[in-house]
């Protein structure tokens, strides 16, 4: 996604104009292989929200930098995720994957209103 590139520097890139919810979600009804995102968290939020993300991959890593940003801040709905898979690395890093189940159900634990 650009608002400013034409087109990438390395093969195979396509670089999608306009609004990134539309572009990805035309690029979602033509088969073919999985489409992923590296790294951005603006263009994954958004699409998140829209409905358009089916698994959701995290690495935890074992460090503490006391700055930086929310991963996923935008305003889209409370999404719900069923854990589907996980891994220790020898490093201790975290490796999560989560599949998307729709709108997150609110509940009471221990006085604490938390999503479930």
């Amino acid at each position: 996604m650009s608002s400013t590139l034409t087109e990438g520097d390395w093969n195979p890139t396509t670089v999608l104009p306009g609004d990134p919810v539309v572009s990805v979600g035309e690029l979602l009804r033509r088969p073919g292989r999985e489409l992923q995102i590296h790294g951005s968290s603006y263009l994954g939020d958004a699409l998140l929200a829209a409905g358009l993300v089916h698994t959701v991959r995290l690495t935890v890593a074992p460090t503490v930098l006391r700055t930086g940003r929310r991963l996923l801040a935008g305003t889209g709905p409370a999404t719900g995720l069923q854990l589907s898979r996980h891994e220790v690395t020898d490093s201790g890093l975290l490796l999560l994957e989560y599949e998307v189940t729709g709108s997150a159900p609110l509940a009471e634990f221990d006085g604490l209103t938390q999503f479930l």
